[in-house]
């Protein structure tokens, strides 16, 4: 790195943060700040804008004290005065000691300390107890001025909250005006001025409306939270000289203040490093509301909901952009002048009227009057201008002249009444006026529910002609739906969407009138009779479980046989699975279509009143939904087929890589030709390719003849896709390994049952090592044998003898390579 660079890299970082200390030759400007050296405040330009607590967009900057070590920016200590721009103003050491912040461009002095100092030579630092130190540069014991004896919105541990008795200087929390100014507002919180040692907080410097009772030598009387403290101790000191009290916190690693907040209330709050925000742990007044004149001049408060401020009837908020920042202290205008402030005899003119405000808190300042009944003393408040409202109850009549503060809407306390607000006569309806307009209201309501009722009516006669829908009759079982074609031509857009085919017909996607997507399987060149068609579909109807694709109806139109299932949103196993997705599925995902699909298997063979052996387990009839649970479907074809099942098999024998050898050997099937098909559509899953692939030079291998060897030899990581890059479950891996090996050996009688299969696959059994199938030997020393699984097109001996061994054998008898775990 250049040297110079380094340097002057250098001389920035120490600009930018320059120590804990302000002295004669290094003044703090722009961007500039100090920080303490626990590094836990910082002094620097802070503007409202900054702090993420606040929708200001003002671009007023102030000299500020901020909270240096937690991420939400945080001021404890500000001047009220703003500068434009901060690089062209400076907080600096002035010439006779006192700390100043100039403003640079205009040579004007903004604010000071402002305290006598008996020596030019001083520093300004900022201390971890959150204070801007004004101290004799010698000798830092001399403090002319410290922050924290002069605190703004916030009260930090060590301060102290008093009253000097020998200069009258009260310390006191006052708020910012509103989010976006730090300007003083109308509230304060201090020591009461009389000498009694309780706490007001009062609005305007007049009217106090929270006390904390005096001090009685532990807490205030009326703040009995302070017994329950387990966090801050206290301390009221009242001498000759001084009047204060002060808290410090037990554990001096947490952040804690006590703020004026803009709202009126004063509130404690703690800093959560969890949560990573600030948690109010006490405030007073409790009731917002109660917070005297929140709401300003004619402002009702409520707090049913927020705002918590709103305009009575007939104004409107004075100052919008002060009411945004939470400032309701201008409060509201009227909208329409009264009548005799216009002073208008026209005619035309009508007279003021009242608004009847029932249950309302009633406004301060009221002024009896002379009036022996409510309408007498309406009349005396509309003899006179400046009346704004009155009320009339058992003590008499009391009329509101001037500005109405303190209103609450809904309230239930003392000094509840009904208010009479006095508007303009425009802005209160005639009662015969309200009355035509409640006519015509219902006439016109009346009038839009007859035309909205006639448009509903027509849309759903054109939809009823549209659909008809699907005339449904039920099934003997009750459970299916009966489709007539032209329906399912209608749904399918006459079969236009086809999301694929195989030997028994083609798949396409359709849409019931209620949205429900639907998988319509047409079947080809089927010719059972329609009875018993319907009654081979009721059986399947009820078969039902949650890895089983469900049937939800069929058709039998003359020779047109028909299925419609459930949609599945992610297809079939086939397009999620081998290569050419571009996201590879991911072994939790591949393990739960291996458990799921045994389940749904084993369901068909051990748990129906009929054993349903499936016949073409394979990817393409594994279907997946939309979080990939596995649903194994056409699982009752072959039971439909009846004796046209050997037909479709000649046409099967194009699905490489499925069939148990004893469909060659021509003996019954058993559902041990599933287990065979499912043992090798699971080494699928594994390795993430077909069984019988072609290498780069087209020379055939095949997966099974490697997954055995490599299974023998304890290398089953080379067998998993390398799409997954080795990330899978070892055991499940070696399990998943063994349990296909298993379902492909050549005896029937050695594979395992479905139901075994899953015990496996979920833990439960453990299982042997498996041999090495002798086609699969065979195959390791004469490649060319593997037209046999692809194609089927000739047999071989020793399968044959297998297959008529496994008729001497039980096809689900217990097996002793199979153990509980």
């Amino acid at each position: 790195m250049d040297p110079f660079f380094f340097l002057l890299l250098f001389s920035q970082i120490l600009l930018c943060t320059a120590g804990d200390t302000i002295n004669s030759t290094t003044p703090l400007s722009g961007s500039q700040k100090i920080v303490s050296q626990g590094n836990k405040f910082a002094v620097g330009f802070y503007s409202p804008s900054q702090s993420n607590t606040t929708s200001s967009t003002s671009s007023n900057y102030y000299i500020a004290i901020w909270y240096s070590n937690i991420p939400l920016l945080t001021t404890v200590w500000n001047t009220d005065v703003p500068v434009s721009d901060p690089a062209t103003a400076s907080l600096e050491i002035a010439r006779d000691g006192n700390l100043v912040l100039l403003d640079q461009a205009k040579n004007r002095l903004l604010w000071s300390t402002n305290v006598s100092i008996a020596s030019n030579s001083t520093i300004a630092t900022i201390k971890d107890s959150g204070s801007l130190e004004l101290t004799d540069a010698s000798n830092a014991s001399i403090v002319y001025w410290q922050s924290i004896d002069h605190p703004t919105n916030t009260w930090l541990p060590g301060g102290k909250l008093g009253l000097n008795k020998t200069t009258g200087l009260s310390q006191r929390l006052i708020p910012w005006k509103n989010s976006a100014d730090p300007s003083p507002g109308l509230s304060s919180l201090e020591l009461d001025p009389n000498g009694t040692t309780q706490y007001f907080i009062q609005w305007n410097e007049s009217i106090n409306y929270w006390t904390s009772g005096p001090w009685n030598g532990n807490i205030f009387s009326l703040v009995p939270e302070m017994t329950a403290n387990f966090r801050y101790d206290f301390q009221f000191v009242d001498n000759a000289t001084e009047s204060y009290f002060y808290y410090s916190m037990k554990d001096d690693a947490v952040i804690s203040r006590f703020i004026m907040d803009v709202t009126g209330q004063i509130k404690q709050l703690t800093w959560v490093e969890y949560s990573q925000q600030w948690i109010l742990f006490w405030s007073q007044p409790r009731r917002q509301c109660e917070v005297y004149a929140l709401c300003g001049a004619y402002g009702s408060c409520s707090e049913a909901a927020l705002p918590y401020c709103n305009c009575v009837k007939g104004f409107s908020q004075k100052v919008q952009s002060d009411w945004d920042l939470q400032d309701y202290s201008g409060g509201c205008r009227r909208n329409v002048p009264l009548q005799c402030q216009i002073n208008s005899s026209s005619a035309q003119t009508k007279p003021d009227k009242f608004y009847t405000m029932a249950g309302v808190r009633l406004p301060d300042n009221a002024r009896g009057a002379v009036g022996a009944s409510l309408k007498e003393c309406e009349q005396v408040c509309l003899k006179s201008c400046s009346c704004d409202a009155y009320t009339y109850n058992t003590t008499g009549c009391f009329i509101w002249s001037g500005d109405l503060v303190n209103l609450q809407e809904q309230y239930s306390g003392n000094g509840v009444g009904t208010l009479f607000l006095r508007l303009a006569a425009s802005e209160l309806q005639d009662p015969k006026k309200n009355k035509a307009v409640i006519i015509g209201a219902v006439v016109g309501g009346v009038a839009a529910i007859l035309i909205i009722l006639a448009v509903v009516f027509f849309f759903l006669y054109q939809k009823y002609r549209r659909d008809r829908t699907l005339r449904i009759s039920k099934t003997a079982g009750g459970t299916l739906i009966a489709f007539r074609y032209s329906d399912l031509q209608h749904v399918t857009s006459n079969f236009s969407e086809k999301l694929g085919g195989g030997a028994f017909g083609s798949v396409f996607k359709g849409k019931l009138p209620d949205s429900t997507a639907i998988a319509v399987k047409r079947l080809d060149g089927f010719h059972q009779g329609e009875k018993q068609f319907r009654a081979e579909v009721s059986t399947i109807g009820t078969t039902q479980h949650v890895n089983l694709v469900r049937l939800l109806g069929f058709c039998s139109e003359g020779s047109r046989r028909l299925l419609v299932y459930e949609y599945m949103q992610k297809g079939s196993l086939e397009v999620q699975l081998f290569p050419g997705e571009t996201t590879a599925l991911s072994w939790a995902i591949r393990y739960q279509i291996a458990l799921g699909t045994a389940r749904g298997l084993n369901y068909l063979h051990e748990k129906c009143r009929d054993c349903i052996i499936h016949c073409d387990v394979k990817p393409d009839n594994i279907l997946l939904d939309d979080s990939f649970v596995p649903k194994v479907s056409d699982f009752g074809l072959a039971k439909l087929l009846g004796r046209d099942f050997s037909r479709v098999l000649t046409t099967m024998r194009g699905t490489r890589g499925y069939l148990a050898p004893e469909w060659i050997s021509g003996v019954p099937i058993t559902a041990k030709a599933d287990v065979f098909s499912y043992g090798m559509m699971l080494l699928e899953i594994i390795s993430g390719r077909r069984n019988a692939d072609h290498g780069e030079e087209g020379r055939s291998t095949f997966f099974p003849t490697l997954a055995a060897s490599k299974l023998h030899e304890g290398d089953v990581q080379t067998l998993l896709d390398p799409r997954l890059k080795g990330d899978a479950n070892p055991d499940e891996l070696t399990r998943a390994c063994k349990v296909a090996c298993w379902c492909i050996q050549d005896d029937e009688s050695t594979r395992p049952t479905m139901g075994q299969i899953v015990q496996i696959l979920e833990g439960f059994l453990d299982v042997n090592m498996p041999p090495v199938p002798r086609s699969l030997r065979a195959l390791g020393e004469s490649p060319d044998v593997i037209n046999f699984f692809s194609d089927l097109s000739s047999s071989q001996t020793s399968q044959t003898e297998n297959s008529t061994t496994s008729q001497t054998h039980s096809a689900t008898s217990g097996n002793s390579h199979f153990q509980s775990s």
